[in-house]
């Protein structure tokens, strides 16, 4: 159990070192949801009806309800971009150099994920601490509530980038699958407006935010800012983190997985 700790220790430090010495990442990260909130509430400054906790009805303003699809995007990129730093190590050669470790490589995987779903805690935090000084503030209770929800939302989303880093070999491709898969998951949501008010326009594509695991990610985080649980965001969440998280071990395993067919 030791040396599963120290290795543990190990990728997170490195993670972390890493994310220290790349301060525009930070930035990046802090600026971009900034942005959006700014652009959005000025186009859809006004007040929902929103279902909070069935029966009861709350009304939030604008702002309030982008905020926690914001802080999923947040997660979203820094998932991806922690996918990205393996296939760079992969093709400078560190990554197998970690790969030979005696940890079993699930483990390895895990521990990649989690710290890279650690950093994205500090990035949520940081936002959700400028909103508040701007005066988009939630529920006190609900800033630690949401702890373990962006925990778990973290580790599905790191999941989702360790799976795609499997398949692709350089690093230049990776870069142009992200925006593929970024924004399309990050728009099919209900990040940015209701499921209700989409399925006004299109059924199709209602059903399609309804299946993103995105959506119920951003539902879970919003739900537990408000210092509540959502059972079905719950599972949805953590049936998609065993799927992915499945796919990346499997892709990542020599003997069977996609790094070995591609050399």
């Amino acid at each position: 159990m030791r040396g599963w700790l120290v290795c543990f220790r190990a990728i997170l430090l490195r993670e972390a070192l890493r994310f220290l010495h790349q301060r525009t990442r930070f930035l990046a990260a802090l600026i971009r949801p900034l942005l959006w909130l700014v652009v959005f509430a000025a186009g859809f400054r006004t007040a929902l009806g929103l279902s909070i906790t069935p029966p009861y009805t709350t009304y939030i303003t604008y702002e309030v309800y982008i905020v926690p699809g914001l802080c999923g995007m947040i997660q979203l990129f820094n998932g991806m971009q922690s996918s990205l730093s393996l296939v760079y190590d992969r093709e400078m050669g560190s990554m197998r150099i970690l790969l030979t470790s005696p940890m079993p490589r699930a483990w390895l995987l895990f521990c990649k994920v989690a710290a890279g779903a650690a950093i994205s805690l500090l990035q949520v935090y940081a936002f959700l601490a400028v909103a508040a000084a701007a005066g988009i503030a939630m529920p006190p209770a609900g800033y630690l509530a949401a702890l373990p929800a962006l925990a778990v939302t973290g580790l599905m989303l790191g999941t989702i980038g360790l799976a795609l880093s499997s398949i692709i070999r350089q690093l230049e491709n990776f870069a142009g699958v992200m925006n593929f898969v970024i924004f399309p998951m990050f728009f099919l949501s209900s990040a940015l407006y209701p499921l209700w008010k989409l399925a006004e326009t299109s059924d199709l594509l209602a059903d399609i935010c309804a299946i993103n695991p995105f959506t119920h990610a951003v539902e879970l985080i919003r739900f537990a800012l408000h210092g509540e649980l959502n059972p079905g965001a719950l599972g949805w969440v953590v049936a998609a983190l065993a799927v992915f998280g499945l796919l990346a071990a499997w892709g990542y395993d020599p003997a069977r997985g996609l790094i070995n067919r591609r050399g």
